[in-house]
């Protein structure tokens, strides 16, 4: 993870510390990392502090450079980075802010079942699950488009293959943004994006990607859970799945192209990682397009990862997904940059909000919210390992005025990949997690090994500064019984 981190954190109140303007020359804004005490030592053993300080180096910055509490180090930004920029101010969109694997996202799945329904048959049905859904490095589905479809999935996203017969117009109501950014350009993309995206529509890849069958172990808040059709003992499944190749191929270009956009535009960067453009240049919106594109796929790739996971729920049981009440709770992004209307200064001000590992969290009444949570406000998914614990939670009006609508995505990794790897020797992780009652199965050798338990933060320890934050409260704790994973 790199060597400890030594600079300046300021508390502020007993879940946030602030690294101040004075820390670096040339910071626009302060630095606001979510912590509380227990979480600041893991935070403090890489430089992601460092990444939030420089990321408040950006032109047109608003508020404070802000990270989530499952902060680590990434690509320019922090995982669980955010940062909002206005265009009008020369505000640039960074592609860094998103990330590699754009609109890398969750998505949630109620049914009527309950633990006992399934309990004899967990583990043939995490077989069946792992057979039909593809998953793994370079993995392509059975379900294929044409060259033609696929710019209309660029273009349209999840909307598109429902209206193919791959959902339901309930679907399409509780994704993020409809699923579908306007203005998605698919004549931005290189020839090898297209490429690599093709034949990767319902796969779910690997790495940090998962399609888990949990169970709601708790409910915190009775009213919210049952707007959600969520309910003690009941099944769920939950998606983690993004762009696939085609996302990172997208970022990967854009960070080359935009290499000298910095110095044409005057602007100073203390790391490079950070390129940058004008939101409002050729550059920053031709890579604006892009992302789209690639937003766009993701959320079609998860709409046919759910076709997928209630065609294999239908076959298994015999029963329509209807019947099982195989109902989309919520989609949300977290590798995002997206033009959103937020009030600073008393004004309401388009702004480019970049979430970089981090969840858009809009609270009651937002126009934006589906009829079915305008009173509750919206869920916002944080998964956490595969062998604790995921929450759901529902979104509080703080979030819109400490960190433009935004929350944390997950529990945040502690340890590397190789380092896991190295800590599994000898072990055998799927049996530890059938211990556990978890049935897990996995392409490669080292898939549940990297992805462990013990490679993560508790979850719940990060869903606690969230919740005492004001930016989203509990709903209902989960419960991994069931995992498949590249």
């Amino acid at each position: 993870m790199g060597k400890e981190w030594s600079g300046p954190l300021e508390r502020l109140d007993d879940t946030r510390v602030r690294i101040p303007r004075a820390y670096k020359a040339g910071m626009r804004a302060e630095g606001v990392i979510f912590a509380d005490e227990r979480l600041l030592a893991s935070i403090r053993l890489d430089q992601a502090p460092e990444q939030v300080a420089n990321v408040a180096f950006l032109p047109g910055i608003q508020g404070a450079s802000m990270a989530m509490p499952d902060i680590h180090w990434g690509y320019g930004f922090p995982i669980g980075g955010v940062a909002a920029t206005d265009p009008k101010e020369g505000g640039v969109v960074s592609p860094g802010g998103v990330g590699y694997d754009i609109n890398c996202g969750v998505r949630l799945l109620r049914t009527n079942l309950t633990r006992v329904d399934l309990q004899d048959a967990m583990q043939r049905l995490v077989g069946d699950l792992f057979r039909n859904i593809p998953c793994g490095v370079g993995q392509e589905g059975d379900i294929r488009f044409s060259e033609a479809q696929e710019r209309e999935i660029l273009r349209h996203g999840s909307r598109w293959v429902v209206a193919q017969g791959y959902g339901c117009e309930e679907d399409v109501e509780h994704t993020e943004s409809g699923g579908c950014i306007e203005e998605a350009d698919p004549d931005t993309l290189s020839p090898r994006a297209i490429e690599r995206g093709r034949g990767q529509v319902g796969t779910l890849g690997s790495g940090n990607h998962f399609l888990e069958v949990q169970v709601v172990e708790e409910v915190y808040d009775e009213q919210a859970a049952a707007v959600m059709g969520l309910r003690q003992g009941a099944i769920a499944v939950m998606i983690h799945s993004g762009s696939r190749g085609l996302g990172y191929e997208v970022c990967d270009n854009s960070i080359q192209a935009l290499r000298d956009a910095p110095a044409r535009y005057g602007i100073e960067l203390p790391d490079r990682q950070l390129v940058c453009a004008p939101v409002e240049s050729p550059e920053g919106r031709k890579y604006l397009g892009a992302m789209r594109c690639a937003a766009n796929y993701a959320w079609a790739n998860r709409q046919v990862l759910t076709h997928l996971a209630r065609r294999t729920f239908e076959r298994f049981l015999k029963a329509s997904p209807k019947a099982l009440g195989m109902e989309l709770v919520y989609d949300v992004a977290h590798n995002i940059a997206k033009i959103e209307t937020h009030q600073v200064g008393g004004r309401s001000r388009a702004l480019c909000v970049h979430r970089k590992g981090a969840t858009r969290a809009f609270p009651a009444g937002h126009p934006e919210l589906p009829a079915r949570y305008r009173a509750i406000g919206q869920p916002v998914l944080i998964p956490g390992d595969m062998g604790r614990y995921s929450f759901v939670l529902a979104a509080e009006p703080a979030a819109m005025e400490r960190t433009f609508g935004s929350a944390c995505h997950g529990a945040g990794r502690v340890m590397s990949r190789t380092a896991a790897i190295q800590l599994a020797r000898g072990r055998s992780i799927k049996k530890e997690l059938q211990s556990r009652g978890v049935f897990a199965l996995a392409h490669g050798r080292d898939g549940l090994a990297e992805e462990q338990p013990d490679a993560y933060k508790d979850v719940s320890a990060v869903v606690d500064v969230v919740h005492r934050a004001g930016l989203a409260r509990r709903v209902c704790r989960l419960r991994p019984l069931g995992v498949i994973k590249g």
